[in-house]
């Protein structure tokens, strides 16, 4: 019997990991990364030998069927991205869908396939949880957009966030952020307000809340902190002005 596990693995600070995600690491046959020399920082400082293989969004068919294989040989596999839980907006959720598809599982229900297999995952951080845990403002809804396209389809999407009046939340890069702002300004106008988490848990973890003006106006001020990952929280358009961001 073979266990596909899918683990969380911390965003910045490496202390932020579980006991039982250390104990898997630890006891799978194989650790499959993202980029394996990121996830070999996290394994030395906890003295983990576990060998790894690379799985990442350029992976050939040839590499999921080695996958398929060790599997099928009942080796345990645990998959971890570069950071956060993987296959939130990361190449992760094709191998767990590819996975569940070859060795069916799940049918009825049941979380091992008949042939054996069983996904199971070990929840860790998530970049997006942590910066609305932080941001507050009420996200009882909200629409998550992931990574937002770089040309095809990117303004369509700063049309849905100006016209929703949900929370809307995505995550965006250092070469892409201050456009990300202006295209926001441009669609949603001066008064919406928003929360941009930068670098969390990690040195340099900045929160910058305000209108979008005002957030746009910090960034270009201090390119120095135009570094990093970000989360952009953008307040639904019935809440503008809310004492909620003061």
């Amino acid at each position: 019997m073979a266990t596909f596990y899918i683990i969380g693995t911390p965003i910045g600070n490496l202390e932020d990991i579980t006991l039982r995600a250390l104990r898997v690491l630890k006891e799978a046959d194989i650790i499959l990364c993202e980029d394996t020399r990121v996830t070999k920082r996290l394994l030395s400082k906890y003295n983990i030998n576990t060998p790894t293989l690379s799985y990442h969004a350029q992976s050939k068919l040839s590499k999921v069927e080695k996958i398929f294989t060790l599997l099928e040989e009942g080796k345990n596999l645990a998959l971890v991205s570069d950071a956060g839980t993987p296959c939130i907006s990361d190449p992760g959720s094709l191998l767990v869908a590819q996975v569940c598809e070859h060795f069916k599982v799940g049918p009825l229900g049941s979380p091992r396939s008949d042939l054996g297999v069983s996904i199971i995952p070990i929840p860790g951080p998530s970049a997006l949880v942590t910066a609305l845990s932080s941001a507050g403002i009420s996200v009882a809804e909200f629409t998550f957009l992931g990574f937002l396209p770089h040309k095809k389809g990117r303004e369509t999407l700063f049309e849905e966030i100006a016209e929703s009046k949900r929370v809307m939340v995505f995550y965006e890069s250092t070469h892409r952020i201050l456009k990300a702002l202006e295209s926001l300004e441009k669609f949603c106008g001066n008064t919406r307000h928003i929360i941009v988490a930068r670098e969390i848990t990690k040195i340099y973890e900045e929160f910058v809340r305000g209108t979008i003006a005002e957030v746009r106006a910090h960034f270009t001020q201090n390119p120095d902190r135009m570094r990093g990952e970000f989360v952009v929280i953008v307040g639904g358009s019935k809440i503008v002005n809310s004492k909620i961001f003061e």
